[in-house]
């Protein structure tokens, strides 16, 4: 199963159990635009609801990853004109819309970063599960350096990964740094060969899927996102309870249990569109 959107701009395919978004404006080096900024929003909106996608893969085409918010053009996400008043704008940052979609997101959601990255290009990678890069990538938070701030959440997401000094040495300085910082960082998981990137992504988004329960999946994924803000960890035993409790007799517990037991693999039957509980209440602190 396969698709386009946005004029061929996004390409959409679902193979094995996984979906892959890919980044198609190659010869712009991939630099979204805010049609391309929504458009990915309606695929993670596509896959997340679709039971028969288990993990979902963002690359792009070509040489780059992402260059960033494409910066001519009527489609540019930030206008070439002065504001004409010093009121802010009510609209929300696009990029913002988008990492928020992927942190609500039920499935695994990895990045292959085939190539370079930069603004948007890196900052819409922090709300997804792995990074996995180029040997020669290059990436930069350059949003100093061109008057603005950093946007798509980037400011909770990007200290959380790689630590609040090395957080502000990238935003501050705007710099452009190597893959093999980002990694020493902790900003991407592993380093490949432009060409094995992506096989590596889809690899590891497979595994995600073999022998694990899809709302089990869900909630676990959840859990470590909302917990990693969470006051302390008397908030996720609160949390952790009232999703065992839903889920204790489940048909994927009858199933985990007896696939254990008999030393076979589990076919686990509850899907995420059907069987996902409700996020428990916050506790009470009284």
């Amino acid at each position: 199963m396969s698709g386009t959107v946005t004029g061929e701009k996004l390409l959409y395919e679902v193979a094995q159990g996984v979906a892959t978004i890919t980044l198609n404006r190659a010869g712009q080096l991939n630099a979204m635009t805010l049609a391309m900024i929504h458009a990915l929003v309606r695929l993670i909106d596509r896959a997340d609801g679709d039971d028969a996608v288990r993990a979902i893969v963002v690359t792009g085409a070509g040489r780059a990853f992402c260059a960033g918010a494409d910066l001519s053009g009527s489609e540019s996400p930030f206008s070439s004109e002065p504001a004409s008043s010093p009121t802010t704008s009510s609209e929300p940052d696009a990029g913002g819309v988008l990492t928020l979609r992927i942190h609500r997101c039920h499935k695994p959601v990895i990045a292959a970063i085939n190539g370079s990255a930069a603004g948007v290009g890196v900052t819409m990678t922090l709300a997804m599960d792995a990074r996995f890069a180029a040997e020669g990538a290059r990436f930069a938070l350059p949003f100093v350096r061109r008057g603005i701030v950093p946007e798509s959440a980037s400011s909770w997401f990007l200290p959380r990964i790689v630590g609040l000094d090395r957080a502000l040495d990238w935003c501050l300085s705007g710099r452009t740094f190597d893959a093999q910082e980002a990694l020493r960082a902790g900003l991407v998981r592993a380093l490949h060969p432009a060409a094995d990137v992506l096989p590596v992504a889809l690899s590891y988004a497979r595994s995600l899927a073999e022998g694990t329960a899809p709302v089990s999946v869900a909630l676990t994924r959840q859990l470590l996102w909302r917990m990693a803000a969470a006051a302390g960890p008397e908030d996720a035993h609160h949390i952790e309870s009232a999703l065992l409790a839903s889920r204790a007799r489940s048909a994927d517990v009858h199933e985990g249990v007896a696939s254990f037991l008999a030393k076979r693999p589990p076919v686990f039957p509850d899907t995420v569109s059907q069987a996902l509980p409700a996020w428990p209440a916050p506790r009470n602190p009284l």
